[in-house]
């Protein structure tokens, strides 16, 4: 906060609260509780005529050139969805009892992670304005078990693949790329057997492709590919398509395979899972797939590649307790 003394003998009050600056001039010099009352009671007074869509949408606004495209969608996505009296309702009025009920209608038609990703975007707006959102009972996380493709059922599908535009783009998945940076390709991302990932292909608000740059800065990396590889991207090209068209064929390739379904995005845990069950570390796998932490190896992509064999092993090794 900051007590400004202007020209003519009046006082300015300014402070940043989430990225918004708040001023306001009286004509005394306030004591520093005296100042932070006298904003707080302003910013009070705009949550009282502020509705959340108007609110919502100046907190989209400031943000847009710092989130994804992807994210923004999400967001906007999210407002589409939300009921016309919470969209209407002034921020002031937004206390634990409203924000329950929407919890609980979203909860209806919605998974728990599209009603958290709700109640994350709802408290983002209301601390914009200087408000802390009322915490509500919200719906416990689904825990899914994914089907992660075996080493045969990678070995299928890239057969299937040889020989067509899609070959370089399955190869790369189980290289650890996710579709949206293999479909951001160029050749001039190809120096020698260094191929440089730091971009990638994402819808924005509006459903347009757009390149923009990488998940995280993690993600921008390079990785060395091995010769013959470098020799069919040479030969083919990378893939000039969007990332859907990706998605689709991998799911023709199940059906005729008879494969369970699975989503291009697993091609990228394989690759992990794979590369773990070879003996390689949290940390070396982590930089190789270009992820910010480990949590995510952790939690899903340190699946058993063998867990049928691991399985029979633990059998063996503990029926030696007994026997």
């Amino acid at each position: 906060m900051n007590i400004e003394k202007l020209p003519s003998g009046s006082y300015r009050i300014s402070e940043n609260r989430n990225g918004k600056r708040y001023r306001v001039t009286v004509d005394h010099k306030p004591s520093k509780a005296e100042a932070r009352d006298i904003i707080s009671k302003m910013i009070g007074s705009i949550c009282d005529s502020t509705p959340f869509c108007r609110a919502a949408d100046s907190y989209i606004k400031l943000k847009e050139n710092v989130l994804s495209p992807s994210t923004i969608r999400g967001y906007r996505s999210i407002i589409k969805n939300v009921p016309d009296n919470f969209l209407n309702m002034p921020l002031e009025k937004i206390d634990l009892v409203v924000i329950q009920s929407l919890i609980n209608n979203y909860s209806l038609s919605h998974s728990s992670k599209s009603v958290r990703n709700l109640f994350g975007f709802v408290s983002a707006v209301l601390k914009f304005y200087g408000i802390d959102a009322p915490v509500p009972r919200l719906p416990q996380k689904e825990k899914k078990i994914d089907y992660i493709p075996t080493e045969q059922d990678v070995k299928r599908i890239l057969a299937m693949a040889k020989g067509t535009e899609y070959e370089v783009s399955f190869i790369l998945a189980t290289f650890g790329l996710r579709r949206s940076e293999i479909c951001a390709l160029t050749l001039d991302d190809l120096k020698g057997n260094v191929l440089k990932i730091d971009k990638a292909l994402v819808q924005d608000e509006n459903k347009v492709w757009v390149i923009k740059k990488t998940k995280t800065t993690d993600s921008t990396r390079e990785l060395l590919l091995p010769e013959y590889l470098v020799e069919l991207i040479r030969e083919k090209g990378f893939f000039e398509g969007n990332p859907d068209t990706l998605y689709n064929i991998l799911h023709k390739y199940q059906k005729r395979l008879g494969i369970p379904a699975f989503s291009f995005h697993k091609l990228r845990h394989f690759f992990a899972s794979y590369l773990h069950d070879l003996g390689y570390s949290d940390k070396q796998i982590q930089i190789l797939g270009g992820w910010k932490t480990d949590n995510m190896l952790k939690t899903v992509y340190q699946h058993a590649m063998r867990i049928n064999e691991v399985k029979e092993n633990a059998a063996s090794d503990l029926g030696n307790l007994l026997f």
